[in-house]
C-alpha cells in the first residue's frame, strides 16, 4: 500500500495503545530511536509522543513511518510480557483493526503488510505466527517486498517459501529427504504424506483441484528458473513484470496455507 503520509486515526490509536503499554519516556524515546525514527523527540505524554513521531516520519518517507511502526509494535503484538495493567488481548485487536481500516495488517517479527497481501497471504501470515517457522516467515516478507520493485526476487521467494515448508514438514515428521531437494520432489514427499496428492483422494472434483496444486507446484519451479533471481537466464529472456510476481506469489501462498491447515488437521486427527 502506497500512503501519502502516515494517517493520524492510526497513529492515535497505537499512541494510545503503546503509550499505555511502555508508560516510561525514556523507554519510548529509546524504543524510537533504536528502530530508526529521526528528529527531536516530540513534546508531551508517551502517548502524544508516539502519535507524532509517528505522524512526522509519515510526512517524510510513508515505507520508513510501516516499518518503524512494525517495530515499535513487535514487542507488544508478538511477546508474552504485560507492562500494564490494560486488557492486552483487547489492546492487540484495537491494532489490528485500525491496521485493517487501511488496508495494512502486522506479521510476527515486526512486519507490516499492506493492501497487496491477499487475503489467503494474510491467513498465512497469521498462520505464520502461530507456529513460527523463520525461514518461512523470511521468504514470506521477502516475496511481498519485492514485488513491485524487483519481481524476479519475488518470484524466487514464493518457490523458497514452498521448499523451507516442505523441508520444515519432512524434518518434523522424520521423512527421507528426495535426493533432489527442488520444490517439485519436495512437494511430491509432503502431499503424499498429507494425504493431498491427486493419487490420494477418491472425490473428482477434489483430484482435480489437488492436481492444479501440482501443477501450481510444478510452475512456480519452472518459472523461478527461467525468470527468478536465483539462476543465469539463458536461452529465452524473461521480462517478469510484477503482475506476474504477484501471481506466483499469490499461487504458492494459498498452497502453503492449504498444506499448513492440513498439516495442523492431522495433529488434531480432523
Amino acid at each position: 500500500m502506497m500512503l501519502k503520509d502516515f494517517p493520524r486515526p492510526l497513529a492515535t490509536i497505537i499512541g494510545e495503545v503503546i503509550g499505555g503499554y511502555y508508560y516510561h519516556h525514556r523507554t519510548i524515546e529509546a524504543l524510537f530511536y533504536e528502530v530508526g525514527a529521526s528528529g527531536e523527540v516530540p513534546e508531551g505524554s508517551c502517548v502524544t509522543k508516539t502519535t507524532e513521531w509517528l505522524v512526522r516520519e509519515g510526512r517524510t518517507d510513508p515505507s520508513k513511518a510501516l516499518s518503524i511502526l512494525g517495530k515499535i509494535l513487535e514487542e507488544f503484538m508478538d511477546g508474552d510480557m504485560t507492562r500494564s495493567s490494560g486488557d492486552k488481548g483487547k489492546d492487540r485487536d484495537r491494532v489490528e483493526a485500525a491496521l485493517a481500516r487501511y488496508n495494512l495488517s502486522y506479521g510476527f517479527g515486526g512486519r507490516i503488510y499492506g493492501a497487496t497481501v491477499t487475503a489467503p497471504s494474510r491467513s498465512l501470515a497469521e498462520k505464520l505466527r502461530e507456529i513460527s517457522i523463520r525461514e518461512i516467515e523470511d521468504e514470506f516478507e521477502r516475496a511481498h517486498r519485492t514485488i513491485d520493485s524487483d519481481p524476479p526476487a519475488a518470484v524466487t521467494a514464493a518457490c523458497a517459501i514452498v521448499e523451507a515448508l516442505c523441508k520444515t514438514y519432512i524434518a518434523e515428521n522424520d521423512l527421507q529427504l528426495p535426493a533432489n531437494q527442488t520444490i517439485k520432489p519436495l512437494w511430491g514427499v509432503v502431499s503424499k504424506h498429507l494425504g493431498i496428492a491427486p493419487e490420494s483422494v477418491e472425490e473428482d472434483d477434489l483430484k482435480r483441484i489437488l492436481s492444479g496444486l501440482t501443477s501450481v507446484v510444478d510452475g512456480i519451479g519452472s518459472y523461478r528458473t527461467h525468470a527468478g533471481s536465483a539462476h543465469g537466464h539463458v536461452g529465452r529472456s524473461y521480462r517478469v513484470a510484477p503482475r506476474h510476481a504477484r501471481l506466483a506469489v499469490h499461487a504458492a501462498h494459498t498452497l502453503c496455507l492449504f498444506a499448513m491447515e492440513t498439516w495442523q488437521a492431522r495433529r488434531g486427527g480432523g
